[in-house]
């Protein structure tokens, strides 16, 4: 007989389910639907009205149209330099390519606040140093150069995000078919006719997709505006958030006009990424052919040392120069000086490491970012685990959630975390760094669940089958035979999500207490007081700490290479 009262029995399947729910419910879902209903709801009720009022605010309007601005202007430069040098890197018989792909690829991996800094020391209308020299060299009475400006804003944010076409247009010319372009020279059409009418038109897809990934991060982007712009009354949607919360102490109000502010920034982003995808289908150029074979390089010849000169100045300016200048600023005695040895000294950066708020700035970021590459690696790899193999009816909403938070602005991510975590239900973790770290886990969770899911789709279902049919459970399966398999990913989807949050501060600039400041946040913090010196003295350490972190990480991965 069947026992009727027999409680079934939940499998380890269901348990990683639920749990995979549970996470992204919990930590995306109710923070992003909570945006909308104090955006769109006040006392319970609609209120359409109110929405549309701040909607009509002058302030609201210039903030939105200067994030439009901001956004297309960055666009046009990062995708200019971007194909043009991912051209001359991929096409082109250009010296030492290999070393100047790597040098391409630096500011990418440096905090693009960081760099505003450095040019506002540099090319502020009031101090700036080389303005101050350019002011005695041609004999003039104004500075000639006001990096403070929408123009400054847009050249500086170019700097940082060229590297998104660069990786895919370049990525795209080194695989393509070249017998179109061979063709084409057969019949005697000259080089500029070859790459305007033949090669850019077959990597369209790619500068489209790094372009709107470029205006997506444009769009949404805190630091740089707000080094740059808010001293001159220039303001966009992110920097207007933090400067309506915290002018008013964080009141509820505020909050609520935030979360208005916000659905303008999710709306533009859903509308970037719906263009993204529309381009991609409507551009499906078939470019790589069935057989091995790598595109002819084009012969510089007369431009060949010209251009490499070029490209050198391109990285001397943009690399080399800032953060020369950081270090500099960093030294000096008093802020104002001239570089010379008299006016330099390493007490600012002994200061770094005895002065508390800049010593737990230093810690909060390296605990924080370690605990929360942590828990999104392993938490990831549970979902990807769930949505690649177990294949759940509606995995979709599962990755949706997943990659919901990566699209959407950090300060979005910040208002919802706010919104979830100060009490509402019962649970309140505003101004310590719990709130810090959850919104991390939001934000970053897409790194894992990419990382994870590519390396668990090249584990055969066949492997796991086999595991079962010789008596062993599901969790000795996945102890014994799919995490070793996936350790790869799982190390790569965790250094993915660590350095980022290492240095990241659009998100917890909103989110910080007086004890809870990261690295970006005390940095921006210090520059704000006017703190010039002791700002870039912290920005130092902080790029010596990312750059330490980037070699380590290298060499980890390659040695992990090595040994597979």
């Amino acid at each position: 007989m069947v026992d009727i009262y027999t409680k079934p029995k939940i499998s380890a399947a269901q348990i990683v389910l639920l749990f995979s729910i549970l996470v992204l419910v919990v930590v995306v879902g109710i923070p992003v639907i909570l945006i909308f209903l104090t955006a769109f709801f006040e006392d319970g009720k609609l209120n359409i009205p109110g929405f549309l009022q701040i909607l009509k605010d002058p302030d609201t309007y210039q903030a939105l149209w200067n994030s439009l601005v901001i956004a297309f202007g960055t666009t046009l430069v990062s995708t200019s330099v971007g194909v043009f040098f991912a051209w001359l890197v991929a096409r082109t018989d250009l010296p030492f390519k290999k070393t100047m792909k790597a040098l391409f690829l630096v500011p990418f991996m440096l905090p693009s606040f960081i760099g505003a800094l450095a040019w506002k020391v540099l090319l502020s209308p009031r101090a700036g140093y080389i303005n101050k020299f350019l002011m005695v060299l041609l004999g003039l009475d104004t500075a000639p150069i006001d990096i403070m400006s929408m123009g400054g804003i847009i050249v500086i944010e170019s700097m940082y995000l060229f590297p998104f076409v660069f990786l895919q247009v370049e990525s795209a010319l080194e695989r393509m078919d070249p017998t179109l372009e061979e063709s084409a020279r057969i019949s005697g059409a000259g080089l500029l006719t070859i790459t305007r009418k033949i090669t850019l038109p077959l990597v369209l897809p790619s500068i489209l997709s790094g372009a709107l990934l470029v205006a997506l991060y444009s769009l949404a982007h805190f630091g740089v505006p707000a080094i740059l712009g808010t001293e001159k009354g220039i303001y966009n949607i992110p920097t207007k958030i933090y400067e309506r919360i915290y002018s008013s102490g964080g009141s509820f109000r505020a909050i609520r006009v935030g979360t208005i502010l916000s659905t303008i920034l999710v709306i533009s982003a859903a509308l970037i990424l719906k263009a993204q995808d529309f381009l991609l289908k409507k551009g499906k150029y078939q470019i790589i052919a069935g057989k091995s074979m790598r595109p002819m390089l084009l012969k510089l010849r007369a431009l060949r040392t010209p251009l490499l000169i070029v490209s050198i100045l391109y990285i001397g300016i943009t690399v080399i120069l800032p953060t020369v200048t950081i270090f500099l600023v960093g030294g000096l005695k008093t802020y104002g000086l001239s570089f010379e040895t008299k006016n330099l000294t390493w007490a600012n950066y002994l200061e770094i490491f005895r002065w508390k708020m800049t010593k737990d700035a230093i810690w909060n970021s390296v605990y924080l970012s370690l605990g929360a590459a942590l828990v999104t690696m392993l938490a990831g790899t549970m979902i990807s685990y769930v949505i690649v193999k177990s294949r759940p009816k509606g995995k979709f909403i599962l990755e949706l959630l997943g990659v919901l938070p990566f699209s959407l602005p950090g300060t979005v991510i910040a208002l919802g975390v706010i919104l979830t975590w100060s009490g509402r239900f019962g649970i309140n973790i505003y101004n310590t760094p719990w709130i810090i770290f959850v919104a991390y886990v939001a934000r970053y969770m897409a790194f894992s669940l990419k990382s994870n899911s590519a390396a668990l789709q090249q584990v055969s279902d066949s492997l796991e089958e086999a595991s079962r049919a010789c008596g062993a459970t599901h969790f000795q399966t996945l102890k014994n035979i799919v995490l070793p398999l996936i350790r790869p990913g799982m190390i790569s989807a965790f250094f993915l999500i660590f350095l980022p949050a290492l240095r990241e501060l659009t998100t917890s600039v909103l989110l910080y207490g007086p004890t809870t400041r990261t690295i970006g946040v005390a940095i921006y913090a210090l520059n704000e007081d006017g703190e010039t010196v002791r700002a870039a003295a912290l920005a130092s350490v902080a790029l010596v700490i990312i750059l330490i972190g980037e070699t380590s990480i290298r060499k980890f991965l390659a040695r992990l290479q090595k040994q597979e």
